[in-house]
């Protein structure tokens, strides 16, 4: 089932400090040292490895990140999907994914799903742009392609919105992304 992201975090709001395991080195990777090697900005793109809409847009991920990260613009892919419901979502899922997609930057997975409610994020694909001094420039959309619709992957809202981060400048506003809702952990009933 398709969702729309919401537009909760406001520009400008500092980037939620996060550690969390990366799935193919299997070590810690921190928002505090993705800041200190990407100075220009860093891209969080909440993602998983069964959603028709992450895996329509992979390949234009990974050549936008190819060609952003000798900019100084750092990426990292979050999966929060509760691995019990959603075995391909869970680490040994996810790094198949970065293996056979060769992504370039690391994917972290947030089993506690904080990462996520931190960040507000409600669908994968979501992509948050966080400027040189750690604010948020940007949520939105890739592009306007799905899986659907037949349009090409351009990767044309992104792409605008980190030419503006790198420039110092606002990015244009921007359609909200469109994707799988996140599969949130079941929350057991209480007794009483």
């Amino acid at each position: 089932m398709s969702t729309s992201a919401l537009d909760a975090m406001p520009l400008g709001k500092v980037m939620p400090h996060f550690e969390l395991e990366e799935v193919v080195a299997q070590k810690k990777v921190s928002s505090a040292t993705l800041k200190e090697i990407f100075t220009k900005g860093i891209v969080v793109i909440f993602l998983c490895n069964h959603c028709p809409y992450v895996k329509h847009l992979l390949e234009g991920i990974v050549d936008m990140a190819e060609a952003f990260l000798p900019q100084g613009i750092g990426f990292v892919g979050i999966s929060a999907n509760d691995p019990a419901d959603y075995p391909d979502d869970g680490p040994e899922g996810l790094r198949e994914m970065a293996a056979a997609h060769e992504i370039p930057f690391p994917i972290l997975f947030d089993e506690t799903q904080e990462v996520a409610r931190s960040f507000e994020a409600t669908c994968t694909p979501d992509f948050f742009i966080f400027d040189a001094s750690s604010r948020l420039a940007y949520h939105g959309r890739f592009d306007g392609s799905t899986h659907k619709n037949g349009m090409a992957v351009t990767g044309e809202d992104l792409k605008q919105a980190l030419q503006a981060v790198l420039q110092g400048v606002p990015p244009r506003v921007s359609s909200l992304s469109l994707g799988c809702s996140i599969k949130w952990k079941r929350t057991p009933w209480i007794k009483r």
